[in-house]
């Protein structure tokens, strides 16, 4: 057996968080990345795949419902940040 395994630190450390915790830092931090390259529509489609995925975690996680309220507004902005997006 290895003397230092990774694993069970990264499992004390996820067991404090739910799903829907770890996605939300998740969408955080790659919310930058369209900003970075200058283009709304990979933040666009940055949101409407987050919004599509804080809609399923409450079915998945039977955690708190306000993700999914999160997950419909995303799923609002981010085809209409599309839509008027130039590049």
């Amino acid at each position: 057996m290895l003397p230092f395994a990774p694993m069970p630190i990264v499992d004390d450390f996820l067991l404090n968080y739910n799903l829907g915790q770890i996605v939300l830092f998740l969408f955080i931090v790659s919310l930058p990345v369209g900003y970075l390259q200058g283009s709304r529509q990979i933040t666009a489609i940055n949101l409407a795949l987050f919004g599509t995925i804080f809609i399923i975690i409450p079915a998945i996680d039977a955690g708190p419902s306000h993700y999914a309220f999160l997950g419909i507004a995303l799923l609002v902005i981010g085809p209409v940040l599309f839509a008027t997006a130039r590049r």
